[in-house]
């Protein structure tokens, strides 16, 4: 019995790592994000994190990912607009394509070879605050200056279109009129942090 038992055991084991989802994220500065979604998949048997894009040789997500033995693909923006990442992208075979902080627009051949199949987040609740430069502080600057009542994150598909894609998800939290935008940065982070690894887990097994 103690055989069958442990034979059973390994076959499901090894099940399970066969049908293993693969994630590539893009990443162009911190990579607290990344690091975060490698951390939440490390231990998991639905996903795992199999590469790190960027466009940026100095960005701290290339050290963070390192920590973790994940690779890391540093490209330009030529070799991203001439179809070499795209390439590269193809060799990792991903299942999902995660834009963690990735300031570059994405060219139509990558979109096009990966439809419903590339997500991002944005720090505001879209479509409000979106498209071009709204990023980061920029977006908070702006919320806290327009005096809105409440802001949050959103996670959608991408498409040729900066932050115009389909909504996955938003959450949202209520402004008092007294925070300063480095007191919504951090609030951000926060719902960032807390939400961004679980909704690509429902993503990756249908929950949605």
């Amino acid at each position: 019995m103690l055989f069958i038992i442990t034979f059973y055991s390994f076959f499901c084991i090894n099940e399970i790592t066969l049908v293993m989802k693969k994630i590539v994220i893009f990443a162009s500065g911190s990579g607290t994000n990344a690091e975060n979604i490698i951390k939440y998949f490390e231990n998991k048997a639905i996903a795992t994190v199999v590469a790190v894009f960027t466009n940026n040789p100095n960005a701290k997500v290339i050290e963070r990912a390192k920590n973790f033995q994940v690779p890391t693909e540093i490209f330009s923006k030529e070799e991203l607009t001439q179809g070499k990442v795209l390439q590269k992208i193809i060799d990792f075979a991903p299942d999902l394509i995660v834009l963690a902080g990735f300031l570059l627009k994405l060219p139509k051949n990558i979109i096009e070879s990966y439809p419903n199949s590339i997500i991002n987040i944005h720090p505001a609740l879209l479509p409000k605050y979106g498209g071009k430069g709204m990023y980061a502080m920029n977006v908070h600057k702006a919320v806290v200056e327009n005096q809105e009542k409440e802001t949050g994150i959103t996670i959608h598909f991408v498409n040729e279109n900066y932050d115009e894609g389909n909504i996955i998800f938003q959450k949202s939290f209520e402004l008092k009129g007294e925070e300063t935008p480095d007191d919504v940065a951090e609030k951000i982070h926060e719902l960032e942090q807390e939400n961004f690894p679980t909704v690509i887990e429902k993503l990756l097994t249908s929950n949605f």
